[in-house]
């Protein structure tokens, strides 16, 4: 492999000649060969936009030069273009503080600025990092990388999800089923009752990873290395915050407060929390629906779900609900995830959290664990979803429960036990409560009539 000497502040080391990192990049990627998790490129274009702000700011601030700061724009656009990508190459399971992805995204901007410009004009310290630490640099990457695959992929997938919902609801308005409680009958409902059940978690869930959004919209740039802004100018947060801004058309501010923005994690660890109870409600909704569709004959079998590939390499013809496990699996995943964030998020000691990395990587691929399990099951399944009606009404007409819209007329324990009757001599309601002469069969069928009990 052919190779050029780079060097830091430790000395000369050895680094691919094809690559554009640097000293401190190739000290990491040779120190921390451990398992294959790689720092998300999500982390890595937060990144290029923060590097791409902060030469905007020192510029008009004057103290980088026009060249410099136009060569650190250009090669911010190319990493965000995706065409360097193979030139982050470092393990989440590194330094607690990020400080090696930052000097690894400092090292990438210089080198290629350099050989772009074909003279050395960027130093990955002295300019690209101009007025930065990795200590404030890396949570705020991590706050830019976790609000935009909020709100770019997560939040519009549930969104999708929920207008397949609302189209659902409209088209099976009229059908009335038994509902449950406690996996026992209850009293009925429509279907589309229980399809807005659902719907309505997924836009509770919304509201939540909007709360959280704002949360995270706190930024911990311009604190540096301990939170009093050591070596950033005057309003450099505000500044860069400003920019970013502009950058992404979303909104960030400057953490007020820059001692807890480089220490504590909370803002991560609520927004997870909603990412958490995103993926319990998925779970809910996922088990519901398999539970609904269990059969074909030997269960409930009250829906039919897309039968998309074989279930067994032993039973000929057997079709399992697939995507409602994928989401229950991708579900449980990100409620492990939640524990490693919050743990990760009670070590910081004094002025730093040194658990940063792994916070965000599981905060990322949970992210895309629920943004592609919703993508999926939708499409897969949800869309597809069909009631079997005759099921429906089978059940409807059997329950015992129906005997709830007696109460007013013959009282609580009346109807009590005229449901214990029927169900002990395998009788209907009307049947029980006519031999037991609480009614009149006139009267029985214009109080027990479940449209009049799904209003």
């Amino acid at each position: 492999m052919n190779t050029r000497v780079e060097h830091d502040s430790m000395g000369e080391i050895e680094v691919p000649a094809d690559r554009y990192w640097g000293a401190q990049t190739q000290r990491s990627y040779q120190n921390f060969k451990i398992s294959d998790e790689k720092m998300p490129f999500a982390v890595i274009s937060a990144f290029a936009h923060l590097k791409m702000a902060a030469a905007k700011v020192n510029l008009k601030n004057g103290t980088l030069r026009e060249e410099k700061a136009e060569m650190i724009i250009r090669v911010c656009d190319e990493i965000l273009t995706g065409k360097l990508d193979e030139h982050f190459p470092l393990s989440v399971w590194q330094t607690g503080s990020g400080t090696q992805s930052n000097m690894n995204v400092n090292e990438v901007i210089a080198n290629r600025g350099n050989h772009l410009a074909g003279k050395k004009l960027l130093h990955p310290n002295d300019d690209v990092n101009q007025s930065q630490s990795s200590n404030d640099t890396f949570p705020s990457a991590m706050h830019i990388a976790a609000v935009t695959v909020l709100q770019k992929e997560v939040l519009p997938e549930i969104n999708e999800m929920i207008l397949c919902m609302k189209q659902l609801e409209k088209k099976y308005h009229d059908i009335i089923k038994i509902g449950r409680t406690h996996l026992q009958d209850a009293t009925p409902l429509r279907f589309s009752d229980e399809i807005s059940g659902w719907r309505g978690m997924l836009e509770n869930n919304v509201d939540m990873l909007q709360k959280a959004i704002d949360s995270l919209g706190k930024l911990a740039i311009g604190g540096t290395a301990v939170g009093t802004g050591l070596n950033a100018p005057e309003h450099f947060d505000e500044d860069v915050s400003a920019q970013l801004s502009q950058q992404l058309a979303m909104s960030f501010i400057a953490d007020p407060n820059k001692f807890h923005a480089l220490t504590a994690k909370d803002d991560l660890v609520f927004a997870h929390g909603a990412i958490k109870a995103l993926a319990a409600n998925c779970m809910k909704i996922a088990n519901d629906i398999r539970w609904l569709a269990s059969g074909p004959r030997c269960g409930l079998g009250e829906i039919r779900i897309p039968e998309n590939e074989p279930g067994s390499s032993i039973m000929p013809g057997k079709v399992n609900p697939t995507q409602c496990e994928a989401m229950t699996m991708c579900a449980v995943q990100v409620m492990g995830n939640d524990a490693t964030i919050g743990f990760a998020a009670s070590q910081g000691n004094f002025e730093l959290n040194v658990f940063m990395p792994v916070i965000i990587y599981n905060f990322l691929q949970s992210c895309t664990l629920m943004c592609d399990a919703l993508r999926s099951f939708r499409i897969h399944c949800v869309a597809g979803l069909q009631p079997n009606q005759e099921k429906m009404e089978a059940y409807l007409q059997q329950s015992l429960m129906l005997v709830t819209a007696l109460n007013p007329y013959i009282g609580y324990e009346k109807a009590a036990k005229t449901a214990r009757y029927a169900y002990e001599n395998n009788l209907t309601l009307k049947a029980a409560c006519l031999h037991l002469g609480y009614l009149d069969e006139e009267q029985f069928d214009r109080y027990v009539d479940a449209k009049k009990m799904v209003k």
